[in-house]
């Protein structure tokens, strides 16, 4: 699902072919890259805030400014042996889509409208803060086990989309 742009050399006038990703590559790429900067011991995930093919802010999970990374203080959901998507109360770290919101009002940029990236689908709570910031589009590369999120979002009619992987990963 790549884009093949024709580029006019400036010397000879010949055509050039040149391979560009889609904008939905674009942005989960981004993403991705976010997640790598992630201190969570569990699942590394990345969010990017766009609007109008513009990309607002990012955000990726693990512990708020001035408190001790998870990858340093350990992980009490680990250690208790905690599932997945379950108590979440207990986590030191913010999740990417709290800190990309956060980011945004930070900064003082709108997420009014916007489209948000995650590599994964949002839980519950993140749905709530992404429905009351406006978001209007959630796009995602993986899966998350809260299906109550899904269900906020689209009773709220905030569309989601899930990347195929082989439209994610074409060269």
């Amino acid at each position: 699902m790549k884009t093949t742009v024709k580029i006019k050399k400036n010397i000879d006038g010949s055509v050039m072919e040149l391979n560009r990703p889609t904008w939905d590559q674009y942005f989960m790429k981004a993403a991705v890259l976010v997640s790598e900067r992630s201190t969570c011991l569990r699942r590394k995930v990345g969010a990017v805030l766009v609007k109008d093919k513009r990309i607002l802010a990012t955000g990726y999970n693990g512990a708020p400014s001035g408190i001790t990374h998870c990858n340093v203080k350990g992980c009490l959901r680990q250690k208790l042996n905690i599932p997945s998507g379950q108590r979440h109360e207990i986590c030191r770290g913010l999740h990417a889509e709290q800190n990309v919101i956060l980011q945004s009002a930070f900064h003082g940029v709108s997420t009014k409208i916007s489209t948000i990236y995650v590599t994964n689908t949002p839980c519950s709570i993140c749905a709530k803060m992404i429905l009351n910031a406006g978001i209007k589009e959630v796009v995602v590369l993986g899966d998350y086990p809260d299906k109550m999120a899904i269900e906020f979002l689209k009773e709220s009619k905030v569309k989601i989309r899930k990347l195929k992987d082989q439209d994610y990963y074409k060269k």
